[in-house]
């Protein structure tokens, strides 16, 4: 699924007016029968509800949503903002359209003093102040407005966005001049900030409402952020041939696990096992030896000379993939050993957990990384990489871009949305995972996943999209049976066979 911007979704707005055709007022009025609907799921007619209402159409949306709730029988006030006395043509219709009800009269439109409503425990306000087209943080009465209403008792439904959160980049936003929504009742799609975690806070639930926008355009609209559906990942799904034999399913290296840390390497090995490759050869230090034969049978073992550490580069050519990072420490010698691993690489490479630290920590090295290689940081990994701690997950996000072009690599940004960033500069968003799968280990299980979809054929795009995906059903189907606090990462390798048999049903 494409994920628009505001100025798209604004185009994608005139485009549906424009050759539906139908008039923006007539299209404010379908979002508004959407909106009451879903409100009128969850409230009923003795909720009392008060509307505040912005001057632009955010605001129109939101005293058209006033008309229909009155005409439902709902008790409702509304406070309408002119501060400028300049209302957008919409917004002045709906308010006109309120205005001329007979039976309303608790209508306030202000334009200079206001005196703040009491908001009670047991009323609904509905914010329609500002919308996704909002450029820079609230401030003066609106802000004043906007820490009322937060520190109020009262439930709060936000239209299309939460006032003051931006669609694109909070990235110096005032987060106390942001309205914390109970319900976001957002229009035809999530918008990009929503799959960043630190809007989380002003979100609440989110409903998507789907008002009939122009399926021409979204089909002909170019974006450069998407969101990954199970079709997608259907469709990218290799399928084994029943005469296959294990020479023909690919032979993945695994590069994995310091003494006292060989369980980063059992997880990364198991999870490339279960992702379908004919075979996986695990290259670890001596003294990991017989954990590894006693933890995982079906790998072959190729031991360092080091008993404790990595500490030399082998050959790939007999590889089809390899993956590296996992456990092992980040001594000096496994540093050269790990830099020069991934030269000599032959095959795709997967660098995840201390092969990123380990290049943070000489990021000349970043230059000599090979095209296409996969990475996979957690923020704080990335922060390292880049040397330069962002200051909101937007701009984390785009340093990530900008990274991903110029190393021309596949940057995985994991997270509750793990964001793909391309070498071309696109965005995939990952729509599988919960909050359980923030536990150790668990980066090491994507790694063997991805790393085993490229030695199965795959290609790097795939590799990563698809292991996103799976990785994160793993995860909802294993939370079902363990819960969130109790899930483990070897609770996602247990249920890849589920999710492997979900997407090829």
């Amino acid at each position: 699924m494409k994920i628009f911007t505001s100025a798209q979704i604004h185009e994608l707005d005139k485009h549906t007016i424009e050759h539906e055709p139908i008039r923006s007022v007539d299209l404010m009025e379908r979002a508004a029968k959407a909106i009451v609907h879903c409100i009128m799921d969850e409230w009923s007619t003795s909720t009392p509800i008060v509307v505040f209402a912005g001057p632009g159409n955010n605001g129109g949306d939101a005293l058209a949503v006033a008309r229909l709730l009155l005409a439902e029988g709902f008790k409702v006030k509304v406070i309408l903002f002119n501060i400028s006395n300049k209302l957008s043509e919409d917004c002045g219709i709906n308010k006109q359209r309120l205005i001329d009800l007979k039976y309303f009269n608790d209508f306030t439109e202000v334009t200079t003093t206001f005196d703040p409503p009491e908001l009670t425990a047991d009323i609904l306000v509905i914010d329609g102040l500002f919308g996704s087209g909002l450029t820079r943080p609230l401030a003066g009465g609106f802000a004043s407005l906007v820490k009322y209403i937060n520190q109020s008792p009262s439930k709060v439904v936000s239209i299309d966005i939460p006032s003051g959160l931006m669609a694109e980049d909070n990235s110096f936003n005032v987060t106390a001049n942001i309205i914390c929504a109970d319900l976001t009742l957002t229009l035809h799609q999530k918008k990009l900030s929503f799959f960043l975690s630190d809007a989380q806070t002003y979100l609440g639930r989110i409903k998507v409402l789907d008002i009939r926008l122009s399926q021409n355009f979204i089909e002909k609209a170019e974006a450069q952020f998407t969101l990954l559906e199970e079709s997608m990942i259907r469709s990218r799904m290799i399928h084994r041939n029943d005469f296959a034999h294990k020479g023909q399913m690919g032979n993945a290296l695994i590069v994995a696990g310091s003494y006292g840390m060989a369980g980063a390497s059992i997880l990364a090995t198991q999870a490339c096992l279960r992702s379908g490759v004919g075979k996986v050869t695990v290259h670890t230090p001596k003294k990991n030896y017989s954990i590894m034969q006693i933890s995982v049978p079906e790998a072959v073992m190729q031991m360092d000379h080091e008993e404790t550490t990595f500490s030399e580069a082998v050959d790939t050519e007999d590889f089809d993939a390899l993956g590296i990072g996992p456990g092992l420490g980040q001594v000096e010698n496994t540093a050269i050993a790990m830099i020069t691993q991934i030269r000599r690489a032959q095959c795709p490479v997967v660098a995840d957990a201390d092969a990123l630290n380990m290049l943070a920590n000489h990021r000349a090295w970043m230059q000599q990384l090979p095209k296409n290689i996969i990475l996979t940081p957690h923020p704080l990994e990335f922060d390292r990489l880049s040397g330069s701690p962002a200051n909101s997950d937007y701009e984390r996000l785009q340093q990530a871009r900008e990274m991903a072009q110029n190393l021309q690599a596949f940057i995985i940004l994991k997270g509750h949305y793990s964001a793909l960033c391309m070498p071309n500069g696109n965005v995939v968003f990952n729509s599988t995972g919960n909050s359980g799968m923030a536990t150790a280990g668990s980066g090491d299980v994507l790694t063997g996943i991805i790393t085993g979809l490229l030695a199965r054929g795959y290609s790097q795009l795939n590799a990563c999209t698809v292991g996103m995906y799976l990785h994160g059903l793993a995860g909802d189907l294993a939370m079902k049976e363990t819960g969130k606090e109790s899930l483990v990462a070897s609770d996602i390798i247990r249920f890849l066979p589920e999710a492997f048999k979900k997407v090829n049903d």
